[in-house]
């Protein structure tokens, strides 16, 4: 009896021994999900630690992450209260340019509109330029130099973008809509740095031509949406896409 009894035991502990393995991997998705959730919640501080002890406890010398480039989620170099304080920044300046386009009688011609990228004050092209044209009228110069002071009080980079409708150009000036476009926002930023004092870095021209319309291109009425400057005030949390410059150090003199 005491043997059959023995037999019985050994038999029983054996079959359990799968529930050590399941204990195992539940660890193991535990950890998966935690690690996860903690990437979901990413600080760069937070996610820096992570990738350090992931290194050392894989074995990995220093192998993981070593030199990550660009940051993949966008706003990990910007902390909660930095982004708060912005977010209180970028509403006051909104509220300041829908007060200036109000008292100018401009509202059917310049929108500001409040994105994910930042602000984006849009400039019809009939407040701006002759059709056609990349000169900038007297009256935008002196708009432009009204909204310079806005955009003076902060330091996020301004991206200029030249938009046209579909109607194909060619003329000497400007062979396509390409060229067009691209002349329409580099005047904006050249009157930019000529009445205001803005570092020239914090600036940048896009042309975008026919190919990023605000609607249909199918009536007139909504062609001439579609031709426009845009303005748009970066958040800091997408500043990381731009390009940086290089520091140039200059030689040394003996």
């Amino acid at each position: 009896m005491s043997r059959r009894r023995r037999v019985e035991t050994q038999k029983k502990d054996g079959s359990e021994r799968w529930l050590v393995t399941y204990a195992d991997m539940i660890t193991l998705l535990l950890i998966f999900f935690i690690v996860m959730y903690t990437m979901s919640q990413v600080d760069a501080a937070k996610f820096e630690s992570l990738a350090s002890s992931l290194s050392q406890a894989m074995g990995a010398g220093g192998m993981i992450m070593e030199s990550p480039g660009p940051s993949f989620v966008s706003g990990a170099s910007q902390s909660a209260a930095e982004e708060l304080e912005e977010r209180q920044e970028f509403k006051d300046i909104q509220n300041q340019l829908e007060v200036l386009i109000q008292e100018r009688g401009l509202a059917a011609e310049i929108v500001v509109t409040s994105e994910q990228r930042g602000i984006v004050i849009s400039f019809q092209e009939n407040v701006l330029f002759p059709s056609g044209s990349a000169q900038l009228t007297e009256q935008a110069q002196r708009l432009i130099d009204e909204v310079a002071p806005v955009l003076q009080e902060t330091d996020n980079n301004l991206r200029i973008e030249g938009h046209t409708d579909n109607l194909p150009i060619h003329t000497e000036k400007f062979p396509s809509n390409w060229e067009l476009s691209a002349s329409r926002a580099t005047s904006v930023l050249q009157e930019l740095l000529r009445t205001a004092d803005m570092r020239a870095a914090r600036l940048s021209a896009v042309a975008y031509g026919e190919y990023r319309p605000r609607v249909v291109n199918n009536t007139s009425d909504k062609r001439q949406l579609n031709r426009r400057v845009d303005i748009v005030i970066l958040r800091s949390k997408f500043e990381g896409s731009e390009p940086k410059a290089i520091k140039i150090i200059s030689p040394s003199r003996h």
